[in-house]
């Protein structure tokens, strides 16, 4: 059985997984035509390069699909209700660096934590007659995350566009974002909460408990000693 490793398909975060493979002397490249989703991967055995975008391997690790993937470690805990019994994090791959944070007006001048943030928020409701709306994404993490820091009267609306440009639109009063500079919350005249953000994210390896392993499990052996990534006992235990 050959190992399927799911990689991003276009962009900085595909050539940054690259070269971190290469670094490790496995060499990852897309073949076929410009719009084509193939690839292949030299210098290991028993290992299939699947091409995916980074929100599609999450969902295709969680389904057994995949054997192994790289994606951002806030996508695996967004769209993963249990993930840490969906997935194994193999390794941090160091590069694809970016915050999960909560961010305001830079014109509320009373608000720079939380705490601040749960008293807005329900003055807000107490004299508008509906709940503080926060422009996201990430409903899961920002949902737990501010559960866990005691913030109620807020609602969370869903953002798939510019989410900084919900406050300036009308559409929401404050935004929970991924960053990596700040610069376009700059932009948009908001500024980040003094809190620790909701998630640090990075680029991450990560391996599926639910993937049939057979015949492959010695080609993921292989391929992990290769890496030097450390394999836990457990994920290959059935193969």
């Amino acid at each position: 059985m050959t190992v399927l490793l799911g990689v991003p398909s276009k962009g900085r975060l595909m050539e940054k997984t690259f070269d971190w493979f290469a670094e490790r002397g496995v060499s990852l490249k897309r073949t076929g035509e410009a719009r084509e989703y193939a690839g292949a991967v030299e210098g290991v055995a028993g290992v299939k390069l699947v091409l995916l975008s980074a929100s599609e391997i999450p969902r295709e690790l969680a389904a057994g699909r995949i054997h192994l993937g790289v994606t951002g470690s806030d996508l695996v805990r967004e769209e993963l209700a249990d993930w840490a019994a969906t997935v194994v994090e193999l390794a941090p791959m160091g590069f694809g660096h970016a915050d999960l944070i909560v961010a305001v007006p830079k014109a509320w001048v009373d608000v720079e934590t939380l705490d601040d943030l749960d008293a807005v928020a329900s003055a807000f409701r107490a004299r508008h007659g509906f709940r503080l709306r926060i422009a996201t994404k990430y409903h899961r993490l920002v949902r737990d995350y501010l559960r866990a820091h005691g913030v109620a009267d807020y609602q969370l609306v869903d953002s798939q566009g510019a989410t900084e440009g919900t406050v300036k639109n009308l559409t929401a009063e404050a935004i929970a974002d991924i960053t990596s500079t700040g610069e376009t919350l700059r932009a948009n005249h908001l500024k980040i909460l003094r809190d620790p953000p909701v998630h640090c994210s990075q680029a991450t390896l990560f391996a599926a408990h639910g993937a049939e392993w057979g015949a492959g499990a010695d080609a993921m052996r292989a391929f992990c000693a290769q890496l030097g990534v450390t394999l836990p006992d457990a994920l290959l235990q059935n193969a």
